[in-house]
């Protein structure tokens, strides 16, 4: 299910904001400049459906949003359970980092954990099929794809360089709670 839980950036630890409403997680997330949508598929993805055909699913929505907001490329992103790297990917993305442009995710299928840290507090957005999240450039954030990763996303840059972090060094994402990938 999708879910925004909201915490102090500094202890204790104890949520001030927790909803499922997609309603009310839009305009939270719209106070700190992340754009948060649901999009549906123009039509039904099969379980065995490739990137070309995932893309084409999307293909109105994905031309719309990278004309409005300058996006050059797209592709899209996969990790499963299976995976033999899931655990050295998991580390990757727990350490907290921002990006000289948006981080765009739709996730097309399966869960994952977005953490926003801005104005003193940490914004765990759990992101699902058929929601949009686009994190503004400069802001810190973390992942956290879950020990047993399942998640197919669609990105978008605005650079021909793709997904490139500057790490902060900063441990605070080991303080919050991990996300555990949904059965």
């Amino acid at each position: 299910m999708t879910r925004l839980t909201i915490y102090p950036e500094h202890p204790p630890l104890k949520p001030e904001f927790d909803s499922s409403d997609v309603v009310a997680i839009a305009d939270a997330l719209r106070r700190i400049g992340v754009r948060f949508e649901r999009w549906h598929a123009a039509r039904p993805l099969s379980s065995d459906a490739n990137d070309r055909d995932v893309l084409e699913r999307y293909a109105d929505d994905i031309e719309r949003l990278m004309r409005e907001n300058g996006y050059q490329s797209v592709d899209v992103a996969r990790c499963r359970a299976d995976n033999p790297q899931k655990a050295q990917m998991r580390a990757k993305f727990l350490s907290e980092h921002t990006h000289d442009e948006d981080e765009v995710r739709l996730f097309v299928e399966g869960a994952a954990m977005f953490y926003l840290r801005a104005g003193g507090k940490v914004y765990m957005t759990q992101c699902e099929r058929d929601d949009l999240i686009s994190v503004p450039a400069g802001t810190r954030h973390w992942f956290d794809m879950g020990p047993a990763p399942n998640f197919t996303a669609i990105r978008m840059f605005t650079t021909p360089d793709g997904w490139v972090a500057r790490f902060t060094d900063d441990p605070i994402a080991a303080r919050y709670p991990a996300f555990d990938s949904p059965a």
